[in-house]
Order: structure tokens, then sequence, then C-alpha cells
């Protein structure tokens, strides 16, 4: 099957290549014989409806001193790809959103995007897990500083954090009796004009903060456990966080057997679901990642399985 797939991503130039999940699944493609583009936000364009894009065809390799190949920028009108992948990180700001449009038309011309543009811009990566509050730990998202007083009173022990960040920024745990409350409460929150989420403390954060990919609604056999740095709160790899792959238990089964399917109804094919202990924290659907970690320690190739429901789906 002759297929051209693209990537919407941050600039290839800086990737980490032990690290990039985009390079996986460009790699997998290229196993498959298959064409591979990359632009970037800035390279969309649409002129009457019609959505382009200034785009290079490259040649990825796992060589963490050469990675890619890129041929001269060419333009190409979006719906004469086969697919599209959708891998820009966060920040969710309104440059993010103006990208899915431009996708979104692509999609209605027939171009396979993924994840779906109307997920990426319903799919808040914290407010989802209110979804499925059977899988999460006791929640609240609010503005209000009286409410998340009563629920730090109630817990004793929670995490606050913001509802657009990543990379376990500005994530903040407040114990009992902490002298910081009133000045964290404040800041996150912009004097209550701000929705945040808090949620209860999880303890078995100490084993791990376990990242359980989904492709095509049915999860890896084995998940990140993204273990926090000495003193820490958070397992973010970007935090400091050290990443050891661990099978799947029979609760982390569970939840992704609950939300993977729900996940494909969305047309999100690719997912990240964050687990502490037997509990959801977030689900992450614009750049999951992880997977070159799992492919190393457990011998996947978590990329092929991505291209084959990619295939499945391009008949």
């Amino acid at each position: 099957m002759s297929i051209k797939i693209a990537v919407l991503m941050d600039p290839i130039e800086h990737i980490k290549v032990a690290k990039d999940t985009s390079l996986a699944m460009m790699l997998a493609a290229q196993k498959r014989n298959w064409s591979a583009y990359y632009l970037r936000r800035q390279d969309l364009f649409m002129r009457n409806g019609r959505p382009a894009a200034a785009m290079q065809k490259v040649t990825m390799y796992d060589d963490k001193d050469h990675w890619y190949d890129a041929e001269p920028a060419a333009e190409m009108f979006l719906d004469e790809l086969d697919c599209i992948l959708m891998r820009l990180d966060p920040p969710f700001n309104m440059d993010y959103v103006y990208a899915t449009y431009f996708l979104q038309r692509a999609q209605d011309a027939g171009t396979l995007v993924l994840n779906d543009p109307a997920a990426l811009r319903d799919i808040n990566e914290k407010m989802y897990t209110a979804w499925f509050p059977d899988c999460c730990p006791p929640t609240l998202i609010t503005s209000r500083e009286d409410k998340l007083r009563a629920f730090h009173q109630e817990h004793g022990d929670i995490i606050v954090k913001p509802l657009d960040g990543m990379g376990g920024s500005s994530i903040f745990r407040l114990k009992p009796d902490d002298p910081n409350v009133s000045v964290v409460l404040e800041t996150m929150t912009l004097f209550g004009e701000r929705q945040i989420m808090a949620q209860r403390y999880i303890p078995e954060i100490t084993e791990g903060d376990k990242r359980i990919l989904v492709v095509d609604g049915v999860a890896v056999s084995h998940a990140l456990a993204r273990m926090p740095a000495a003193g820490e709160t958070r397992g973010n790899l970007a935090a400091g966080g050290t990443g050891v792959a661990v099978p799947l238990s029979d609760r982390d089964r569970e939840i992704a057997d609950t939300i993977g399917p729900e996940l494909v109804k969305k047309g999100v094919l690719f997912a990240g679901i964050d687990v502490i202990g037997d509990w959801v924290t977030e689900i992450n659907v614009t750049s999951p990642t992880c997977v070159r970690e799992l492919d190393e320690q457990c011998n996947l190739d978590i990329g092929s399985q991505f291209m084959e429901a990619i295939e499945k789906r391009l008949g």
C-alpha cells in the first residue's frame, strides 16, 4: 500500500532521539515503505477553504547523531495526504486550536487525521477524567478557594494543578497544616479567576506514575512507571523522573478497558492514561510519549501497532 503520512510536530531538529515518540511512529511508517512528511504549525495555510502546508519529505534514522534527512520544502494540499498525525506538544492555546481547524478541513475532505481534531479540542487532559469518576481518586475542579480549602480539610493531603499544564509543571502538594495553602491557592486560581484541579494525594506515587499507552482502544502490554526523583512528588520524566517498564495490573487493564473504547468513539487512536496506584489522574491525547522507553525495555514495536491501526482505517 502506497501511503503518504505527514506529522505535524514541534521542530524536528530538536527532538530527543532516545525518547521521541513521533520518531518511533515515523520509523514504523518507513518500515511499510510509506512516504513520510514533516510540517510545523507555522507552515500551515488555507486558501478559499482548502488547507495546505509547506512540508518536507523526510527520511528518518534511529541514530542519535543523525536522525533525519529532509528534502526541500514543497507546498502540498493536506487532502493529498492519506494520513496526518497531530503531534504538537501543549500549551493548548488558540494557535493550537487554529491548527486543529486546518486539520478539520483536511479530515472533511477525506484525509485521516489522528487524533481527531474535534477530540483534541474537546478533551482536556485533566478534565476528561470526569467522564470516568469510578476510575479516579476524589477530585475537585473549581476556582473557588473556599471549596479548595474544604477539600483540603476533608482529605488532608492533596495535589493541586492547572488544567493546561504538561510535564509536571505547576503541580503542588499541600499536606495537612501546610503553611503555604493560602499563597498556593491564590496563585493557582489567580485569586479565584481560574479553574484548577485538586485531587487526593495518592501515596503509591512512590511506586511510580504509570503511563499506560492505548492503541486503537487496547492497552499496550506494559506501562512505563515514572519514578519520582529523590524528594519529588512528581514522577514526570520532564521533572526528573526515571521510567521503568512494568506489566499491567488487573486494575490497569480494567481502567484501559473502560476508557479505551470511549476514546476510539471520539477518534482517538493513540492515548496515554496516567495511573497512580489504582487511580487515573490524567488522560493524554495531544502528544502522548513513552513509546521509545517501552519499546527498548520490553522489546515492543508500539509504532508498528499504531501503523496497523491506521492501515486498517485506510483500507
